[in-house]
């Protein structure tokens, strides 16, 4: 018996096919899908991540006890070229799809990544504009010196 298909559509009108039993690890389709629809309209993902999305969801669909090392290895590629413009628009679409796992693995990429950089680097990756005086600053890591041992370690953004 063949399985039923889904045509998702992008936020840019472009439409992919994918199988119901794959689409459906994301909760907002699963729950598209028991209004019986077929054309599930995704206006808040745009074709690129909808392409990366699809992938990782026929990946992890085939997941198994027997290829669960397949799978990570799988997700360890899967991350190992994003950069962080890339993963937060992947974090804002998967959460908006609701596939949790892919949530958890861009945020402990994310996490990874950023672990041992500094406060100006980290500042940088979230775009977070730094509204201290240098004196308010100062007066900060001297109180919370133990946040700011690590500031020299790695000041690269990769």
């Amino acid at each position: 018996m063949a399985s039923k298909k889904l045509i998702l559509k992008s936020s840019d009108g472009d439409e992919f096919e994918i199988e119901e039993s794959v689409a459906v690890q994301s909760g907002t389709i699963k729950n598209m899908v028991e209004d019986d629809y077929t054309l599930i309209p995704l206006p808040n993902v745009n074709t690129q991540n909808l392409i990366v999305i699809i992938e990782y969801m026929k990946k992890h669909g085939e997941k198994t006890d027997s290829n669960e090392e397949e799978i990570k290895e799988f997700d360890k590629e899967f991350m190992k070229d994003k950069s962080y413009e890339n993963m937060f628009e992947l974090v804002i679409a998967a959460n908006y799809l609701h596939i949790s796992n892919l949530i958890n693995l861009l945020c402990q990429t994310i996490a990874d990544r950023i672990k041992n950089k500094s406060v100006k680097a980290v500042r940088q990756i979230f775009d977070i504009i730094n509204d201290y005086t240098p004196e308010e600053e100062e007066k900060v890591r001297e109180e919370h010196t133990w946040a700011h041992e690590g500031d020299e370690i790695d000041e690269s953004l990769d």
